[in-house]
Order: C-alpha cells, then sequence, then structure tokens
C-alpha cells in the first residue's frame, strides 16, 4: 500500500531510520540486522544517503536490496548538496531501476569547508523536491524542524521553507529529533495555521548514551528537558540504566504523541534494535493485530 494512504487509514504508521555501514564489507551483517527488525513489522524502513562518491553509490545500491531481499518497503534518503543536475538525474534512473518508489529529499549537510556558497544545483531541499517532482514516479517526504533548524534566522522562516517544500510536492514530513513532546505539537499547530496538510510524523531517538546524546543534540539544536538531563547525569556512568532511562523515556513520548493524535512514529533506530523493540512490545495495545 502506498505510505501516504497508510497515514490516511488513521492507525499508527510505525517506521525505522538505518545508516549506511562505513565499510562495504559490513553491509551483510548490517541486512541481517534489519531483517530482525523486520520482524516488529515496520510500515517502511528508510536508509541515510552515504556522504561521499562510493558510499553515495553504495547507498542505493543497499536500498535495492532492502527491498529486493528483505521484502521491506524501503525509502531512500537523496541529498541534493554538491550533486548537479545530470548527477541527480542519474541517481533516480539508479534508484528506480532498484524498485524504489520513495524518497527522503534533503538538502544535506554542508562541506566541512562551506564559506557560504554551497555547490552543486540543488543548493535547498525544496529544488531537489522540485526537481524528483518534475521527473515523475515517486513519492516524497521532507525532514521538518519542531525546535527550528539551526541555520534558520527564525522558526516562521523555517516553516516557510518547509511549507515551499510541501508546496513542491512532499507527500509527509518526518520531524528532526526531539524530547519535548511541546515541540512537536506547537510546530504541528504552527504548521495547520501555515496551510500545511500532509501528515507530520515525530522523530524519535531512544537514548543509548549520555555523551552521544550530548553531541547529537549540540549538532542539531535539540534541547534536553531539564529533567532528562539531570536524571540521565546521575547514571551516566552505568550504560545499561542509560539505554533503560532511554527505553522508558521514549516510550512515555510515543504513547503521549499517539494518544493525541500524532500519525505513528519514526525510530531513529542508529543501527540497534534493542531499544526499539522493548519500546514497541510495550506499545503493542495501541498497535492494530
Amino acid at each position: 500500500m502506498d505510505i501516504a494512504a497508510l497515514f490516511a487509514r488513521r492507525e499508527p504508521v510505525f517506521s525505522f531510520e538505518f545508516f549506511l555501514p562505513k565499510a562495504p564489507e559490513e553491509t551483510d551483517a548490517f541486512l541481517a540486522k534489519v531483517l530482525s527488525l523486520k520482524a516488529l513489522g515496520p510500515a517502511f524502513v528508510t536508509l541515510t544517503y552515504g556522504a561521499g562518491g562510493s558510499a553515495r553509490e553504495r547507498t542505493i545500491d543497499t536500498v535495492g536490496r532492502m527491498q529486493r531481499e528483505l521484502g521491506i518497503e524501503t525509502v531512500c534518503h537523496l541529498t541534493g548538496i554538491t550533486h548537479t543536475r545530470a548527477e541527480m538525474f542519474r541517481n533516480l534512473e539508479r534508484i528506480e531501476a532498484a524498485g524504489i518508489r520513495y524518497i527522503m529529499a534533503l538538502r544535506g549537510d554542508p562541506p566541512q569547508e562551506w564559506d557560504g556558497a554551497l555547490p552543486g544545483d540543488f543548493p535547498h531541499a525544496v529544488d531537489l523536491v522540485r526537481f524528483i517532482r518534475q521527473a515523475g514516479g515517486f513519492r516524497m517526504a521532507v525532514a521538518g524542524y519542531p525546535e527550528a533548524h539551526p541555520e534558520a534566522a527564525s522558526p516562521g522562516e523555517d516553516l516557510r521553507h518547509l511549507a515551499a517544500k510541501v508546496r513542491a510536492g512532499a507527500d509527509w514530513v518526518v520531524t528532526q529529533l526531539f524530547f519535548d513532546n511541546r515541540h512537536y505539537f506547537d510546530f504541528v499547530a504552527a504548521a495547520r495555521l501555515a496551510g500545511i496538510t500532509v501528515p507530520i510524523v515525530p522523530g524519535l531517538m531512544p537514548v543509548t548514551s549520555y555523551s552521544q546524546l550530548r553531541r547529537f543534540t549540540t549538532l542539531c539544536g535539540v534541547a534536553i528537558p531539564p529533567r532528562m538531563a539531570e536524571e540521565l547525569e546521575a547514571i551516566q556512568g552505568d550504560p545499561e540504566a542509560v539505554v533503560r532511562y532511554g527505553i522508558e523515556w521514549s516510550t512515555r513520548q510515543c504513547r503521549e504523541l499517539l494518544d493525541r493524535g500524532a500519525p505513528g512514529v519514526h525510530f531513529y533506530t542508529l543501527n540497534r534494535s534493542h531499544s526499539t523493540t522493548e519500546i514497541l512490545a510495550a506499545l503493542r495495545p495501541l498497535r492494530r493485530s
């Protein structure tokens, strides 16, 4: 069934994000990990777009294997930054040949030596969305930022960028991670007032490492609620306790989000299965049989 149609059924839609393993020889083990999570019944999974030439090539190859060999509906991340239109057209040809119908269209992170002038023909995500829509044959997701994109001048400006991506052809929105549900609910309310009507799916990352949490939130401009920070600081020396805490916090987030009308949850798995498995087991009464 079409992913957009799944959201229209008003039943929770659960999906997982994976990232491409760094070394090609790790691909088979990675696919086995994805297969272990297939038993949880995700509606679809996504694979992030590798950085650099060879990794980008492997992304499309791996996405094709995920869908073909594992039988899981797979969404291919695609970043526009540094790409020319000719390169992107070839990417789309390869994605289509791999049997992939869905793309997560993103700008991508600027190069480390970025001086303000973004390279390539797609300096913004909306440029990529327009190009893919004109090419035809694909449905698309785009990113939304409940706490605003770190580069945005204001939340209002960031919301205008999101509205432009939706007008250009996005079919649903997946949010950046957050740990305070108020950010999501406020974001959705503002998006609806701005005329954005497509599904807005909350993205959650169960905490598995205190140091990793600090690094991610700093990079993404995401706030850690004071209570969460205090409680994690007290147990940061106990890795197993941190994982348990992350499961409990994300489970509470999921319950409130779904109870208040979120169309589903997109889990940033970090290629790990334990936390996601435990959270979905706790949410089983909320899932369709």
